[in-house]
């Protein structure tokens, strides 16, 4: 294992974190009225209502796919009696299908995005190179579910999996992740670089709850000073 992948597995995540969580707090406190996603959807609504739930709903399966994947030890599906054949199966099954909607669904975005002019013009440089990165981050994660059928070899439950889970612990198993296909490796330096930019981009409404909707009044009634009365 050379010092490049030694900075990269061990040093990455954690310089990622720092930035991730820093920028965070950055944003809340200093840009607290750009916390949001810019809504373009009073210029055009046709596309929008079809791209977005297919994005979100696509990520949605995505994220859940890799939070098993990762988080999961092998151990404990064996312990299940779920065979390898079986979980491998159902994770190409259901995270091809779950990629290939989260990429069609963000080519959608980006194509109403481009052909329509009011959408187009609210544009920034921050957002395309956010949809650049996200895009490259989909298309990496669907490319190491297609050649996972053919590499055998590679096995990220015993490579990626292993490395992610021991950064949290804070004990960074780099050999693991030294052991991981090109593909996997590609697939992480993107993720890394995604969750970097996210508390600088429109990405961060993602960690964004309307708790306030759910205790607000349907009618806001504004009460009249006594000096008006």
């Amino acid at each position: 294992m050379s010092w490049g992948e030694t900075a990269l597995w061990i040093v990455g995540p954690y310089l990622t974190l720092v930035v991730l969580i820093g920028g965070l707090i950055w944003r809340h406190r200093y840009d607290k009225f750009g916390w949001t996603t810019r809504s373009s959807q009073l210029y055009e609504s046709r596309l929008l209502r079809i791209g977005s739930p297919l994005f979100h709903f696509g990520l949605l399966f995505v994220i859940l796919g890799h939070v098993i994947g990762l988080l999961i030890p092998e151990s404990w599906t064996d312990a299940v009696g779920v065979s390898e054949t079986l979980y491998h199966a159902s994770a190409l099954v259901v995270g091809a299908i779950a990629g290939f909607c989260t990429l069609a669904g963000i080519a959608l975005l980006i194509y109403r995005r481009r052909r329509t002019g009011p959408v187009f013009m609210v544009t920034t440089k921050n957002d395309k190179t956010m949809y650049v990165v996200l895009v490259a981050a989909i298309v990496a994660g669907l490319l190491t579910t297609v050649l996972s059928v053919f590499e055998h070899e590679s096995d990220y439950r015993t490579t990626v999996s292993p490395w992610f889970r021991s950064v949290f612990v804070l004990q960074p198993d780099a050999a693991a992740m030294a052991g991981a296909s090109w593909t996997y490796k590609l697939h992480a330096l993107i993720g890394m670089l995604l969750f970097a930019l996210f508390p600088f981009t429109r990405l961060v409404h993602a960690f964004s709850a309307p708790i306030g909707y759910l205790f607000r009044p349907y009618i806001v009634y504004r009460s009249r000073d006594r000096m008006d009365a």
